[in-house]
């Protein structure tokens, strides 16, 4: 089951609105954006974001006016059933790319190994960072882990000894499989190969809700989903340590945090840019943040987390516009850099990003993709739905409230089809 302590979290209540008032300059909806959730070349197949992808508007969602209340949001989901603990055989992967992609992987592995009778190895990670690679415990808590599937699947560090020499069958899923796509595809070589070793595909990214007619499966993908993958101890309080550093800081302003994913080193990268060699939507430059925060009200004292591991002179104008403004070199305790920042591993300083965008008052995706997506869903199960998506071109009339993203005001979101 979820943590209590997020069910707590669960709902937005009229005080944290007028907190986020006191951020922002107006406090009534007209129209929302949301920035498309394609995503990013990745290693087992090339991904880019559609060429025809739109910035959507959603003014007629029917979306409440920020002064009045909001329905409490709670777990819809029951822990799924105990299986037989008889194993069928095996089923392998290993985590890439990054801790966003992580999560998915992990869900549809869980899903797989459910439906399948079969036992999980825990995975190794691989980074993005040439022969980088780490154990599962050296990143999340496996413990933890383990007891949240205890009875649901059975998880084993390693694989025994006697199928280390066999074969294992590899297949290629798509990302948020489907049961169609196991009884079809997987369990066919499953049944003549009980080793098996999953490349999770990420050719078309959508976190969309997919209800289908197997509420096992639907609680499984819930449930791997939101309740088993964290980052071991130490590394969560790393988060937490910069989090109330933040918090600090921000009571010399108004109180409030606000995370901006701005990924500057992704603004030439494939993920960003069209055939053509323009800047796809999408992707917002600091130039363009900073002229959105102005235009939708929020105040030059605003405490402002990037997502950006060091300073750099491009940043320099949003510095100015906003003095209070954070990188993780800027926050992180300075006996934590070395292993956190110095060692160029990516995986960690994204993993910290991730905890952070998904804890802060605000959260600002100036970037589309993966990140963006499990950090909605992260804020949705904890309540946190304050999340704005950002756009150019604003006239003279525009307000914060009109750059909801439609993860919040459709429930366009997987997690609502896991909370309720």
């Amino acid at each position: 089951m979820v943590d209590p302590r997020q069910v707590v979290a669960g709902f937005l209540t009229l005080s944290m609105f007028v907190m986020l008032g006191n951020m922002i300059k107006h406090d009534h909806f007209t129209s929302v954006s949301e920035l498309s959730m394609e995503a990013t070349g990745v290693e087992f197949n090339a991904m880019n974001i559609a060429d025809n992808t739109e910035i959507t508007n959603a003014n007629k969602a029917g979306v409440e006016p920020l002064n009045e209340a909001v329905e409490e949001i709670k777990p819809c989901w029951t822990k799924p059933s105990p299986k037989d603990d008889q194993s069928n055989g095996y089923v392998t992967l290993s985590l890439t790319i990054g801790p966003e992609y992580h999560i998915s992987q992990i869900a549809d592995a869980v899903v797989i190994a459910r439906y399948l009778g079969a036992t999980l190895v825990l995975p190794e990670i691989r980074g993005n960072e040439l022969g980088k690679r780490r154990n599962f415990q050296d990143m999340y808590d496996v413990e933890k882990f383990k007891r949240s599937l205890d009875g649901v699947v059975k998880v084993v560090d390693t694989l025994p000894d006697e199928w280390t020499s066999k074969k294992p069958a590899v297949i290629r899923v798509p990302n948020r499989v489907t049961e169609d796509f196991i009884l079809e595809t997987i369990k066919p070589i499953f049944q003549t190969n009980s080793y098996l070793r999953l490349a999770i595909i990420f050719s078309s990214v959508s976190l969309k809700p997919k209800g289908t007619n197997n509420k096992d499966l639907d609680s499984m993908a819930c449930h791997a989903m939101f309740s088993g993958l964290k980052l071991k101890l130490e590394y969560s309080e790393v988060a937490d340590q910069m989090m109330g550093r933040l918090k600090e800081l921000s009571k010399k302003s108004d109180g409030r945090v606000l995370a901006v994913d701005l990924r500057t080193d992704l603004l030439e990268k494939k993920i960003c840019k069209t055939s053509g060699g323009a800047r796809r939507k999408g992707c917002y430059n600091p130039q363009e943040v900073l002229n959105f925060l102005k235009k939708v009200g929020f105040s030059a004292n605003t405490t402002i987390y990037l997502t950006e591991t060091w300073w750099h002179k491009g940043l320099n104008t949003l510095k100015e516009a906003f003095p209070n403004t954070y990188t993780k070199d800027d926050i992180m305790p300075a006996e934590k850099k070395g292993e956190f920042l110095n060692s160029g591993d990516s995986d960690l300083t994204r993993a910290l990003d991730l905890e952070i965008c998904s804890q802060s008052d605000v959260f600002v995706p100036a970037v589309a993709g993966m990140f963006y997506g499990h950090v909605a869903g992260k804020r949705i199960g904890s309540g946190l739905t304050q999340i704005l998506v950002p756009a150019t071109g604003l006239g003279a009339s525009a307000q914060a409230s009109d750059f909801v993203s439609t993860f919040i005001t459709k429930k366009s979101h997987f997690a609502y089809s896991c909370y309720c």
